[in-house]
């Protein structure tokens, strides 16, 4: 049996995939613990920068629970951390980026939405399609932060789903492309952003999600202390360093 996870290195960059094409890449246990283990093993590799998350296959990204699976076992209610979800169960400290290459419902849209990134094939449909199996979508608060309340509202209440290309017109999605350049246009951003500072990146990463949840003031104060520390580092000093002397920057992350 094929592993449902899994984790190629590009360089400094991580690539995982959910392997389950024939089910449509849904989650099930070995998805959710494959997909743990890849968090865990991307998060403590200091060589590795970004990670890109993505679905075998060209026609899905993940269609969501394996409902056959959740029937199946008559499941209740899903403990907080039943998926793996980046910022809610799991903490990854780097940039991760949603390369959606088809179906991304339900569980699939939570995927794409707990990613910093997400850069769509023309053929990815999006949508949250809970009310049309009775099922809940509680990880879906932090949306109001990311599109506008009416369409969210929309998304919830009907179950509809979104084309890419609406995707990106509502904010969801940072770029779509072709189903032939999908991850070749992943791996590009992967690496500008593995080229950059290391610490200057984490504390952006960090500052993007404070400020989603603080006021204007409270959102300065907290950015100015988040980058304390990285103006006072020595890659603070190399980068003017390099700039001057003509040379590519040699990052230590400290």
């Amino acid at each position: 049996m094929a592993e449902a996870i899994l984790f190629e290195v590009e360089d400094d960059i991580a690539i995982i995939t959910i392997n389950r094409p024939d089910r449509r890449n849904a989650i099930n246990d070995a998805v959710s613990e494959g997909m743990r283990a890849a968090w865990a093993r991307f998060e403590q590799s200091p060589e590795l920068k970004v990670a890109i998350l993505t679905g075998a296959g060209d026609k899905s990204f993940c269609a969501g629970m394996d409902l056959k699976e959740a029937a199946d076992k008559m499941l209740g209610v899903p403990a907080r951390d039943f998926i793996p979800v980046l910022g809610d169960s799991v903490t990854v400290t780097k940039p991760v980026i949603a390369a959606v290459n088809g179906f991304a419902f339900a569980g699939g849209w939570l995927f794409a939405q707990m990613c910093d990134l997400c850069i769509a094939s023309e053929n990815a449909t999006f949508g949250i399609t809970e009310a049309k199996v009775g099922r809940g979508m509680p990880w879906a608060a932090p949306l109001g932060a990311m599109i506008p309340q009416r369409v969210m509202m929309e998304l919830l209440l009907t179950g509809d789903t979104l084309s890419a290309q609406r995707a990106l017109e509502i904010g969801f999605v940072n770029k779509v492309v072709p189903q032939a350049e999908l991850m070749a246009e992943a791996i590009t951003m992967a690496k500008k952003i593995a080229a950059n500072a290391p610490l200057t990146v984490k504390a952006a990463k960090e500052l993007v999600y404070l400020s989603a949840e603080m006021g204007r003031s409270a959102a300065l104060r907290a950015g100015y202390h988040l980058f304390e520390s990285v103006y006072k580092s020595e890659d603070a000093l190399e980068g003017p360093l390099s700039f001057r002397e003509k040379r590519p920057p040699k990052w230590q992350g400290k």
